[in-house]
């Protein structure tokens, strides 16, 4: 059951990223239009992509995707992170807070900046492209379902963390690659069959076209599939950081 507790560590975790917003906000943006200005600038025209959709459009909704991971990602683990290494973990813990309660808090609250980051960018883009929408319900769904699990991510990349280094591994080796390599700037049919086949194993992958299906109504797979694939990913993570929160792992030591 959800009580006070949660409301309360939810708006904490609110206040934590919005006090910075020039930075957990605005820099984000920022960020994905000088990617939009140099790789639609280079690559227009130059990368085989759906039929009569222009690069840079095709480019948009893959920058939104891809902030919306790194940050909602970025903003769960560093929460947690931070309050091991300061030792301000112990105040939360000893709280009448459920696991459940304690899991959804900076999930959510990872949920609320990877959306804002992704509307942002999508409000910013409207300066210089029309942004078509074929299927909002499809573009909310993706959008809510891989923040939720970069936020899920991020909680377990937190708690097994001991240290900023290996946090900052975690981010440079496996998120930042996974994004990059997820069809953010083409198509996967444009990669040869070895690469192509490779990107099937992305999950990252899964999110993005699925999003991009709600702009466009095509994408490299069904968007079907790409949605049993990014929620079994979810239920997935969130039944391990449930079970690290029951047991403790390195919450408690």
């Amino acid at each position: 059951m959800i009580g006070k507790g949660f409301y309360t560590l939810f708006y904490k975790e609110l206040l934590r990223f919005s006090k910075v917003a020039w930075q957990t906000l605005l820099a984000p943006v920022i960020t994905a239009l000088l990617y939009l200005l140099v790789f639609a600038h280079v690559l227009e025209g130059r990368v085989k992509i759906f039929h009569q959709i222009d690069y840079t459009v095709f480019l948009i909704p893959g920058l939104m995707m891809m902030s919306v991971i790194q940050n909602a990602f970025a903003n769960s683990s560093s929460s947690i992170i931070q309050s091991k290494v300061t030792g301000n973990i112990i105040f939360v813990l000893l709280t009448p807070l459920s696991h459940l309660e304690f899991f959804s808090a900076f999930v959510l609250a990872s949920v609320v900046r990877g959306l804002a980051v992704a509307l942002g960018i999508y409000l910013v883009a409207l300066f210089f492209v029309t942004v078509p929408v074929y299927n909002l319900g499809f573009i909310v769904l993706f959008a809510f379902l891989a923040s939720a699990t970069l936020g899920t991510l991020g909680v377990v990349a937190g708690i097994w963390a001991e240290k900023f280094d290996q946090l900052a591994a975690f981010g440079n080796f496996i998120i930042m690659p996974l994004s990059f390599l997820s069809g953010v700037f083409y198509s996967v049919h444009s990669l040869p069959p070895f690469w192509h086949g490779l990107s099937q194993f992305n999950p990252f992958f899964y999110m993005i076209d699925g999003f991009r299906f709600g702009f466009f109504g095509v994408s490299d797979v069904s968007p079907w599939f790409s949605l049993a694939v990014t929620g079994s990913f979810f239920i997935a993570l969130s039944t391990i950081t449930l079970v690290m929160l029951t047991k403790g792992y390195k919450l408690r030591d």
